[in-house]
């Protein structure tokens, strides 16, 4: 099995991409989310975490092996736990994913249908489905944060995992602890541990210093 490729990236089209290795090249699918976030890549050499399958009909014979690439191990985790769910599978979870993987997971876990709904392909009935199924998984997906900011090697997964956690406890809901989060690491500075990155992220939340 094929779990990750690396090549230049010569074409980018609506669902799949096209790297050239050697003297062969590759077509891979990619989801929306992942499709936005390669566009300035054109020409690059990069690697994708990929999910291989077989598309086609076993009893008419016709079977074409297919690759899907994500830019991350965990997102590649997640979209195979999204496809797990009855009524879903590769095609359906590909259409629907839009979103980044840290959306949809933070939808899944605070069991919010209406944002599922919304993704192309899923309707009430499969919202929910996915909801029952994968809500108890989804915390460290939606922690992606500290994936998402390729330039944060110097921040360390644990002190955003502990950070999101502190914060919940001084009473941030999921989602407001995410976006703060969101914003402290999107400065791209340096944060040795959790009192430096609260101490940030209480700063911006408060610019004007007040109590």
């Amino acid at each position: 099995m094929i779990t990750k490729i690396t090549g230049r990236l010569t074409q980018l089209g609506t669902d799949e991409l096209t790297l050239a290795i050697g003297a062969f090249e590759y077509e891979v699918l990619i989801p929306e989310f992942a499709r936005r976030q390669l566009q300035s890549s054109i020409g690059q050499e990069i690697s994708l975490h990929t999910v291989e399958y077989l598309e086609g009909n076993p009893m008419q014979g016709r079977l074409t092996p297919r690759l899907v690439g994500f830019l991350s191990e965990v997102e590649r985790e997640f979209f195979d736990l999204f496809c797990s769910v009855d009524g879903v599978g590769v095609k359906k979870a590909l259409r629907a994913m839009v979103r980044p993987v840290r959306d949809v997971a933070s939808a899944i876990e605070e069991q919010d249908s209406k944002s599922l709904e919304a993704l192309p392909g899923i309707g009430g009935a499969t919202a929910e489905r996915i909801i029952a199924k994968l809500r108890r998984r989804m915390p460290k997906f939606a922690l992606l944060v500290a994936r998402e900011y390729p330039t944060l090697g110097d921040v360390p997964p644990d002190v955003v995992t502990d950070t999101f956690t502190v914060l919940r406890q001084l009473g941030h809901s999921e989602a407001e602890a995410r976006r703060l989060l969101d914003t402290a690491l999107g400065t791209k500075k340096k944060f040795k541990d959790v009192s430096a990155l609260l101490e940030a992220i209480y700063q911006q939340s408060h610019p004007s210093g007040a109590q």
